[in-house]
């Protein structure tokens, strides 16, 4: 991230944020990277200040997006960042547990708030259930379409149980890691419908220039590494 001008940056200066109740991490720029192609409509479910939903616009600068947060205070954060990027991004004030809809998208995508502790002073989600949100979700995604996740290692199972037990296959696997041995947080990318297995990928640094700064995409990563 980098600070210009009051304001900061993601994406090497392609997208604009606020400093605001919450300002993201490097989890939104690894999210929205993980977006299959061919994507018409998302619904970016707990869109916070939008940085997940401004990220994914750069890869595909046509898709339609509707962002759902409950938190309104977040929802106003949110419509700066929307203005500061000349964005076009549908916003409601909405709980995805009891969002009364038919309606349905290409791509669902979401950082499920995993944290349990003190309430955030902007009212955002926090103690949420895991497995109800991911419910949700998958009951929001059109058939043959998708669902992105970006979570910490501790939840992926409880995650892989919802999207097997809701009829989402070809489940892809992508681990971010930090210094650790082990994986800080996991991508998890399936497809409603499917019967194909899981894949988990080799994985790669949270730190990944090629992500982060210069906006390849994690399919194009990995085309680049097969390539090798």
């Amino acid at each position: 991230m980098a600070e210009k001008q009051g304001f900061f940056t993601l994406l090497n200066g392609r997208v604009k944020m606020q400093h605001g109740f919450y300002n993201p991490t490097s989890d939104a720029v690894w999210l929205a990277a993980y977006a299959p192609k061919g994507i018409k409509t998302a619904l970016d479910v707990g869109i916070g200040s939008g940085a997940v939903s401004l990220c994914l616009l750069t890869h595909m600068p046509k898709i339609q997006i509707t962002g759902l947060d409950i938190s309104q205070e977040m929802l106003q954060e949110c419509e700066k960042n929307i203005a500061l990027n000349n964005a076009n991004i549908k916003l409601l004030n909405q709980d995805i547990n009891t969002w009364s809809t038919m309606e349905r998208f290409d791509l669902v995508i979401t950082n499920p708030p995993y944290f349990n502790g003190q309430p955030a002073h902007h009212n955002a989600h926090h103690n949420a259930n895991i497995t109800e949100w991911i419910k949700h979700c998958c009951a929001r995604v059109n058939p043959n379409k998708y669902i992105c996740v970006i979570t910490d290692t501790l939840c992926l199972d409880k995650i892989i149980a919802v999207l097997v037990e809701k009829h989402f296959g070809n489940i892809q696997i992508f681990p971010l890691f930090s210094t650790k041995n082990t994986a800080e947080r996991v991508l998890i990318r399936a497809k409603q419908g499917v019967k194909t297995g899981t894949t988990i990928f080799h994985g790669t640094s949270m730190n990944n220039d090629s992500i982060l700064r210069d906006g390849l995409t994690i399919d194009s990563l990995l085309s680049t590494l097969d390539a090798q």
